[in-house]
């Protein structure tokens, strides 16, 4: 999936427009304009991952900016993972149909597992299982509840279940450009064979690298980008 460390741009979709959230609090953060500019800028600036959520389907349980959505995979080359409100079997394939090419899973991995096989075994493109973590607990429905779940048994799970990789997010420190922590990356990142995708803190090529030594396949960075703490050249550059 990653055969190099990879910087993936994330473009968070909230009522058609890119935010970037703090803490994953609803009302929170800065919205930073069109889907589609984004994609454009980020391929332009040579990501070769796009990292797209519905917000609001990751909030409300169904998907509801599957247009923008789907008008980024049309705008672009790159490889294009999408996550938020994907709940069905239906659901992933329908976007694996549009072009997508890896679909994430958060609640409904932690609903109802096997959703995860089922669609590894029909779908043609790869399944990632969305492990959102709050105070040390995998968290569900736009990080607002509790699963009781440890991330670390969780992704050794999912992995034999079929999961091609694990989107890792620390939401404690998500959209706060405070930087990152690796204890519970590093500990993933020994526990399964599949890549570890990081998600969360990053605000500096500093952290960047700090992922890549944990033990991750790729850093998810949204608000440091969107707020020039550094470029993706520069990035990308300095993990190479």
């Amino acid at each position: 999936m990653f055969p190099a460390f990879e910087v993936v741009p994330a473009i968070d979709v909230q009522d058609g427009q890119v935010v970037q959230l703090v803490g994953g609090e609803r009302g929170t953060g800065r919205t930073y304009g069109d889907p589609i500019d984004a994609a454009e800028q980020w391929t332009a600036a040579g990501a070769e991952t796009l990292h797209l959520v519905d917000l609001d389907g990751a909030f409300e349980g169904e998907r509801a900016n599957a247009d923008a959505i789907e008008r980024v995979v049309d705008a672009t080359d790159a490889t294009v993972q999408v996550g938020g409100g994907i709940r069905t079997v239906a659901d992933a394939l329908g976007l694996f149909d549009a072009g997508v090419d890896r679909v994430i899973l958060g609640t409904a991995a932690v609903e109802e597992p096997s959703i995860v096989e089922r669609i590894a075994d029909r779908g043609s493109g790869q399944v990632i299982v969305s492990l959102d973590a709050k105070d040390g607990e995998v968290v569900v429905e736009g990080w607002t509840e509790g699963t009781g779940m440890d991330p670390v048994e969780a992704a050794d799970r999912y992995e034999t279940l079929g999961a091609a990789g694990i989107l890792f997010t620390d939401v404690d420190v998500e959209g706060q450009l405070e930087g990152v922590r690796t204890t519970a990356l590093a500990a993933m990142a020994d526990a399964v064979d599949i890549p570890v995708i990081a998600s969360g803190g990053v605000a500096s090529i500093s952290d960047l690298r700090a992922l890549k030594a944990a033990g991750a396949a790729a850093a998810v960075v949204g608000t440091a980008l969107y707020e020039g703490r550094f470029t993706l050249a520069d990035a990308t550059a300095a993990v190479s």
